[in-house]
């Protein structure tokens, strides 16, 4: 039987599968994205942080139980620790200081991820945050665990596919897919509505890293 989570996928063909199969994440797999797009592209992502931690506030918030509280408490931590060296050093090996990206206005793409992100969080609804972290989160570990081996040299292209695709962020998303497949059918339209949303914005957030 395909479960609540695999069908909110389905209802947000084609947009899905043209992001994991987008011309940047395969060109990613070959360490060949130009050091502008991918300064682009990380810049406009750590954008995210703020707005991404209170998404997982608003999901521990809202969650039913503790157990999933704790492990949203988890996560929270390792964002703020190892994702967040990645972007420090990576901005250092691409040569974007602090005050080139200060200096960066959000793109269009940017401001929507970041609006959606607090929109859910402020929704009171466990479903809501679910949808958005399973399109955030279980898309980047479908186009990462694609990545054919042996990974880019560089460590900007190569720890990027790792760190979304790794035994504990597996396991995470495994996490929030069975949360969203437990809770998600009593508020199927919220859900859906979040999670297509969702998926078009991880598209055009794709896009936008060639636009400039």
């Amino acid at each position: 039987m395909t479960s609540f989570t695999e069908r909110l996928r389905q209802a947000a063909e084609p947009d899905w599968t043209a992001a994991v199969t987008h011309r940047f994440v395969t060109e990613l797999y070959r360490g060949a994205v130009p050091p502008e797009v991918m300064a682009r592209y990380l810049v406009q992502d750590y954008r995210f942080l703020d707005a991404f931690l209170s998404l997982l506030g608003g999901a521990m918030a809202t969650a039913d139980t503790a157990a999933a509280r704790l492990r949203l408490g988890r996560f929270v931590g390792m964002v703020s620790t190892d994702e967040n060296d990645y972007f420090l050093r990576a901005f250092d090996a691409l040569g974007v200081g602090a005050a080139a990206r200060a200096a960066t206005p959000d793109l269009e793409p940017t401001q929507g991820f970041q609006a959606i992100m607090r929109e859910a969080a402020a929704s009171g609804s466990y479903a809501a945050c679910l949808a958005v972290l399973n399109v955030a989160e279980g898309l980047y570990l479908d186009w990462a665990s694609r990545a054919p081996q042996p990974l880019p040299e560089s460590f900007v292209h190569a720890e990027w596919i790792t760190l979304h695709d790794n035994p504990d962020f597996r396991d995470f998303v495994g996490f929030l897919a069975a949360e969203l497949d437990r809770v998600g059918p009593a508020e199927p339209q919220v859900a859906e509505d979040f999670f297509r949303r969702a998926t078009t914005l991880e598209l055009r957030f794709f896009d936008a890293a060639y636009e400039g």
